[in-house]
């Protein structure tokens, strides 16, 4: 006979659980939007180049803190507390950032 197995993923329990794994997604999150943010603030003239260059370099570090926060968000642990919008964040600031660079 088997005995019923209590149920660890409780609503009830998942509260302070999605705060502690919140903090380092949004130590992620943060600075890539800072960088998106700076980014699409810059505005380069006509012929300044290195200008040019630190705007892809920026919207770089903000897909690499992007998918660095989707790579941890992917873990079985965060999938099952979080909520599924925490993708979205991630997508928007990529494809915002992939945009600028490729339209500097």
């Amino acid at each position: 006979m088997r005995l019923p197995r209590e149920n660890i993923d409780l609503p009830e329990d998942r509260g302070c659980l999605q705060w502690v794994l919140g903090i380092p997604l949004a130590l992620l999150y943060v600075p890539a939007v800072f960088t998106c943010c700076t980014a699409l603030w810059m505005g380069p003239q006509p012929g300044d180049g290195p200008l040019r260059d630190d705007i892809r370099f920026l919207a770089g570090c903000c897909l690499v803190l992007c998918l660095t926060g989707l790579l941890v968000t992917i873990t079985p642990l965060f999938r099952r507390t979080m909520g599924r919008w925490w993708f979205a964040l991630p997508f928007l600031l990529a494809t915002i950032a992939y945009v600028r660079a490729q339209t500097v």
